[in-house]
């Protein structure tokens, strides 16, 4: 279903602007580039185009009229440059079509004007009235911008924001300024009192801070991430109480990274209450924040009231069917609210302006509306010799008169300029800013360091400009922290936990008892029946994370037989699973697989086609894939990341390196929409290769399939696209190199074991957001080598999940919204049988939506045209099975409603919900329930980590969970049950690497970290590290430890988040290396005594070899080596174990003899 908008041209009506002669013959005109699109003819005069805004989602025909056109976001920056210049007051708010063309505009207006105050105004991240409120990074952006736009410029200003975002009120402009607070070095600071106030506005008290509008104490560190920046920041005290230092840090990794002079702390939310005086959160997030707000502050000011002093610039069209669209929304919100819990106590019109309220406020300010006459340069890194055509299209714009300015970053300045003066014996000036280009003589052949997504044709300035992005392609951008990795969980407390000598338990608590005079931390477990065991935290390192919620798992009883005989019927798996994974790693090492090593020019030419700048892991990723290629060994790769990270081009290389090199690639999706869009993709980057890319699936005819299969087996075709009718028996390959498989989880194992056989040593490439838990073990494993992508799409938002029982109204009010916003939306149910009466249910609930509907009984050709319509916008809702989970790419579908959520596995769920949030608009997927039905524990547990993985990349995440809740199993089986439900996967996981390691002969079988006794309170105190849960996690890691310098890098990280270390934890850390060294020289335990230290070997025979001629204090009695202490004092324990460490290494028959 198409849709189309006509906004109008902008018209002066406060601001005489100067108008373009209307004349015809001009050298303009008879220059113009054929490749401008928009080609106005020479024989007619100009007309100004109408500006269009992009919208975030196309509308429906029956709301606006047809698009003319749409004006790139530059071009509108550079208009509303031109007109700020003209306006008395330097004052001009614009107000944009969209959230996403207000945020474009006002980032070219901040490259265009360095010198002007550019102030993006967002609106909520949620919906009207929706139950889940705005996040804190949302909020403070809002509030950072308001605070700026309450105070009188000083100098140019513009504003931007979207019409919708001028429909809400505010907070009254003295309250959001209360809420701000400055932070520099040498200020007094009251951690109690700032603490109160930062609740106050919205912040959250957590353990970890990583997300804005939280923060944590610890000791003399505060870490605070200020709700509206883009780093966290980690405050150090002084002993004076005075902020001594300020430093942004990772908040992935928690470590430091810079210094900063001051930080400015906003509001966390648009509740900003009295100090002491802020309800309970739980409590206030009850309701709407729409209500909570009218609550708070009764009448609040508008938008407009705030930039009384500004000229409004209004695209015209926009108060017509735009508005009104976006007041049907909030009125059906609302309708909907009221149904689902009552009537409300506040109309829209209390804090959303009604329409009266809207034009009054617009009507009382200046209107000012540059004319933008503009069209889009061509894009041409797409197009074929595209440094030519380059050429080309400058040579006859400068020639006609236009002056052609071309943008980006200095490196992209330097290579257009390097291949304009090889072109065109031409190089570029440099201009700082737009009103220096406007002020360059026509003809001028410019270049400016400023970064804009999309270049423009300004036929009313003259003025060409031309982007890095037009010429070189889209620079790929991460957005944030990398999201997921293949980490080892922390333990918490409430975890359950596998004791490696007595069994399952709940990590209870951490508590401190006295132990010889000494207080020591000890975690306290807790089995069946209630029986306790106290666990020294020197002993961490036999505590394993299990990964089930507690009330799923049955404990063991304490001194029980019951866990011995599961973990030796669980070793004996192990140990047989270990042999065939050696086994197998030998026989791919003995069966050299041919190497595959194309030329670097042609594939550095296949790779300059990419329109993107790689990510760090997508480049890793692509160097890992062309490394097992040409390493002579068969490859087994995954690549793990979701939608829209950057996967399929990690396969187009691969694909590239094989069909270089003579091989044949086969690439198998698991649905032919899927497979379709493959080949679109395949074929287009493979255009100039010579190669030859075609599809086999059921969308193309039979006579088509059989030229294919023929050309298959002649080696004609080099890359072949298809389903699962790619491992048909009557599909055979001339030379098969490389089989790519998407979506791996969609497949069985059987049928990927049979893709792999249909060649001998094939390299295989798997790709998937969620790999399956026995794929994700096979990876843990080492069976599998993995390569994983988190870097997510610039601007994209992650999907925000509800989980809640079905309530028609909001089913209704859901569905409504997303059609009033110009979107799609998805309705999912778990069997065929629900489609019949949900698709009843749907009509009562929404007569005036186009349903569609699609389920796995359909004919394949008619299930494929409904699911490319609905893509193409044929219909308001589809209705279907889960058969959507893989290969529907819908960029307008931003609601999903999944009905029986409970029957769905965690990977479902997760690749679902990706079928929506797609672009920068903020999606929603709800989980829905049956009303009145108790869900089972294990149920909850799978839900729940939907709502808590919600971020960017969490697809790992979630097959790590799915790993915890249901096992992997048989990795050589079908089975999803196994051995590792018995014992836990974290130390199954374990057990599977030492047995791996033993049986490839890599690892020493007695060696372990030695028990050393009696040497003092070594501890994490609850003074340096408040946090009971962090306390843990951090004995955990420690005890893992195999390296000397992995204790020195963690005790690093300890004085950067934690502060100065004081003597417990310095004791805690030299035990650790100490227990590191003790085991390398064979010892098993180590007892101090007042008197007397005490050595065990792992082996008693060890010690007899060893000789101790310039050592008379030690002496072996009863099979060990004791060592007497002088009269004198010896120091410290942990001095004197150090010591006798030192003089065991040196008397050591091994260094002795070197």
């Amino acid at each position: 279903m198409s849709s189309s908008r006509n906004r109008g041209p902008f018209r002066a009506r406060c601001i005489s602007l100067s108008t373009l002669a209307h004349t015809t013959g001009t050298g303009l005109l008879r220059a113009r580039s054929p490749l401008v699109q928009g080609e106005i003819s020479v024989n007619r005069p100009i007309s100004r185009t109408k500006i269009i805004e992009q919208t975030d989602h196309p509308s429906n025909d029956r709301d606006l009229p047809r698009e003319q056109g749409v004006s790139p976001s530059a071009a509108i920056a550079a208009a509303l440059a031109d007109s700020l210049e003209d306006n008395p007051n330097k004052y001009i708010v614009h107000i944009a079509a969209s959230e996403r063309s207000a945020e474009d505009i006002a980032g070219a207006l901040r490259q265009f004007l360095p010198g002007a105050e550019i102030i993006f105004l967002p609106t909520w991240d949620c919906l009207p009235y929706d139950r889940v409120w705005p996040t804190r990074a949302n909020m403070g952006k809002r509030l950072l911008a308001l605070r700026e736009i309450a105070i009188q410029p000083q100098r140019p200003r513009v504003v931007v924001l979207s019409i919708e975002t001028t429909l809400q009120r505010v907070p009254p402009a003295s309250v959001v300024a209360s809420g701000f607070t400055i932070l520099e070095p040498g200020q007094k600071f009251d951690p109690d009192d700032f603490r109160t106030r930062a609740e106050a506005v919205g912040y959250g008290v957590d353990e970890r801070v990583d997300e804005p509008g939280e923060i944590a104490f610890r000791g003399d560190l505060m870490d605070i991430f200020p709700a509206g920046a883009d780093h966290p920041v980690r405050v150090v005290l002084g002993p004076d109480s005075c902020i001594r230092e300020l430093r942004t840090y990772d908040p992935v990794s928690q470590l430091s990274e810079q210094s900063r002079e001051s930080i400015t702390v906003g509001p966390a939310s648009e509740l900003i209450f009295e100090t002491g005086n802020h309800p309970e959160l739980a409590a206030v997030r009850a309701t709407s924040m729409e209500e909570r707000l009218v609550a708070l502050y009764g009448s609040m000011p508008s938008f407009f009231d705030l930039a009384s002093s500004a000229s409004v610039s209004l695209p015209e069209g926009l108060e017509g069917p735009p508005l009104d669209r976006f007041l049907d929304l909030i009125e059906d919100a609302h309708r909907g609210r009221q149904e689902v819990a009552g009537p409300a106590k506040r109309l829209p019109e209390q804090f959303y302006l009604s329409r009266e309220e809207w034009d009054a406020a617009v009507r009382k300010r200046c209107r000012t509306s540059p004319t933008v006459s503009a069209t889009r340069v061509p894009k041409f890194y797409q197009q074929v010799r595209s440094r030519d055509q380059f050429a080309e299209f400058v040579e006859r714009q400068t020639r006609s008169g236009v002056s052609v300015v071309f943008t980006g970053e200095a490196p992209e300045l330097k290579r257009a300029d390097l291949l304009l003066d090889r072109k065109l014996g031409r190089r570029m000036e440099a201009a700082a800013d737009w009103p220096q280009i406007r002020s360059a003589a026509r003809g001028s052949l410019l270049k400016a360091e400023i970064v804009l997504d999309d270049g423009f044709v300004d036929e009313q300035s003259w003025i060409a400009v031309v982007t890095a992005t037009d010429l070189f392609g889209p620079a790929l951008k991460a957005n944030g922290s990398a999201a997921t990795s293949l980490l080892e969980p922390e333990l918490r407390i409430g975890d359950v936990v596998a004791h490696e000598d007595h069994g399952l338990a709940v990590l209870a608590a951490v508590e401190q008892v006295d132990l010889a005079g000494q207080q020591r931390d000890i975690v306290r477990l807790e089995y069946h029946d209630g029986a306790s065991l106290l666990v020294p935290v020197d002993e961490f390192g036999r505590i394993w994370r299990y990964g089930s919620e507690p009330d799923a798992v049955p404990l063991d009883r304490l001194n029980s037989d019951g866990w011995l005989s599961r973990r030796k019927a669980a070793l004996r798996e192990i140990d047989r699973l270990a042999r065939r994974l050696v086994g197998l790693a030998k026989a791919r090492s003995s069966q050299p697989a041919e190497i595959m090593k194309p030329s670097r020019s042609d594939l550095a030419r296949f790779a300059a086609k990419f329109p993107y700048t790689e990510t760090p892991d997508q480049a890793a990723a692509i160097r890992d894939v062309l490394d097992d290629l040409s390493s002579g060994r068969t490859m087994n790769r995954l690549v793990c990341g979701d939608v829209g990270f950057g996967k399929t081009e990690v396969a187009l290389r691969a694909a590239a390196a094989a069909a270089l090199c003579g091989k044949q690639v086969a690439v198998i999706a698991p649905t032919t929409v899927l497979a379709r869009q493959h080949h679109e993709t395949f074929s287009r980057r493979f255009a100039e290769t010579g190669l030859e890319v075609a599809h086999l699936s059921r969308m193309i005819g039979v006579a088509e399939a059989r030229t294919v299969k023929e050309r298959l087996r002649s080696g004609q075709v080099a890359v072949v696209v298809g389903t699962q009718a790619l491992a048909a028996k009557s599909v055979s390959f001339a030379n098969l190199g490389l089989l790519v498989i998407d979506e791996e989880h969609r497949f069985g194992v059987k049928f990927k074991r049979a893709l792999r056989n249909m060649a001998p040593r094939l390299h295989t490439l798997s790709m998937s957001a969620t790999p399956i838990p026995r794929t994700l073990q096979s990876v843990m494993s080492g069976v599998q080598e993995v390569s994983v992508l988190n870097s997510p799409p610039a601007k994209r938002r992650p999907v925000r999940t509800i989980l809640a029982p079905f309530h028609p109204a909001s089913v209704r009010a859901a569905l409504l919204r997303e059609f009033r916003r110009g979107g799609q939306s998805f309705v999912v149910v778990p069997r065929i049988e629900d489609i019949y009466p949900v698709g009843e249910q749907l009509d009562r609930l929404v007569p005036e939506l186009a349903v569609v509907t699609a389920h796995g009984e359909m004919k394949g050709k008619q299930l494929d045209e409904i699911m490319v319509g609905f893509g193409d916008g044929d219909g308001d809702v589809l209705l279907s099975t889960d058969i959507i989970e893989s290969g529907l790419d819908v960029p307008r579908a931003n609601t999903i409603v999944i009905w029986r959520a409970d029957r769905f596995g965690l990977a479902q769920l997760h690749q679902l919900r990706g079928r929506v949030g797609r672009g920068a608009v903020q999606a929603i997927a709800f989980l829905l329930t049956e009303p009145g039905v108790e869900l089972a524990e294990g149920t909850k547990a799978r839900l729940s980590t939907m709502i808590a993985l919600d971020r960017l990349g969490s697809g790992l995440a979630i097959s790590q969970r799915d790993l915890d809740l249901r096992g992997a199993g048989d990795l050589f089986g079908e089975d999803q049950a196994g051995h590792m439900k018995l014992i836990g996967t974290d130390l199954y996981q374990h057990l599977l690497e030492r047995a791996v390691s033993l049986a490839g002969g890599t690892a020493d079988p007695d060696k372990q970290l030695a028990d050393i006794n009696g040497t003092g309170n070594g501890a994490f105190p609850e003074s340096y590290v408040s946090e009971p849960t962090v306390r843990v996690g951090l004995y955990a890691r420690l005890s893992r430890m195999t390296s000397e310098a992995d204790v020195d890098a963690f005790g690093e990280e300890l004085e950067d988040r934690f502060g100065d270390m004081p003597g417990e934890v310095a004791d805690l850390l030299e035990l650790s290396r100490l227990r590191i060294v003790a085991a390398e020289l064979g010892v098993s335990k180590i007892d101090v005594g007042p008197e007397a230290i005490a050595i065990t070997f792992r082996k008693k025979s060890v010690a007899s070899e060893w000789r101790f001629e310039n050592a008379p204090r030690f002496e072996f009695r009863h099979g060990r080596l004791i060592f007497r202490s002088a009269t004198q004092p010896r120091g410290s324990d942990v001095d004197a174990v150090r010591s006798v460490l030192g003089a065991l290494r040196a008397a050591q028959p091994s260094r002795r003899q070197g």
